[in-house]
């Protein structure tokens, strides 16, 4: 069992940054691949970025790459998400997810799901 809790989120003007953290419990957290996921207020929900568990590996969403950053600290069983260069239609609520096998872009291949953090950007 994992327990995830997100933090960081908050309203911000576009071109802004703001980091958005997940901690885990559990002493296996480095076996799970950890994703990002949002759900923009009138979309269902989308992928961002996800990490494998030795965080060697990471994939993007094309809307997002080059502006976000998922990294990890298994040390600290964390996963954070940079996300510089904010936009208006960044706006969501922001979910990690722990996955127990390979790294994975579909919402259905993850296990757990934290409760959220909502992040607006005002334009």
């Amino acid at each position: 069992q994992v327990q995830l809790v997100e933090s960081g989120g908050g309203l911000v003007q576009a071109g802004d940054s703001l980091r958005l953290s997940c901690a885990a419990s559990g002493r296996t957290f480095g076996r799970y691949a950890m994703g990002w996921f949002r759900l923009p207020p009138t979309k269902g929900r989308e992928f961002v970025a996800a990490i494998s568990g030795g965080g060697l590996t990471t994939v993007y969403a094309d809307s997002v790459k080059g502006r976000f950053t998922i990294s990890r600290d298994n040390a600290k069983n964390m996963v954070y998400l940079q996300m510089n260069s904010l936009k208006p239609e960044d706006t969501a609520v922001y979910y990690c997810a722990a996955n127990s096998g390979a790294i994975r872009s579909q919402p259905n291949d993850y296990d757990y799901w934290g409760q959220g953090t909502q992040v607006t950007v005002s334009s």
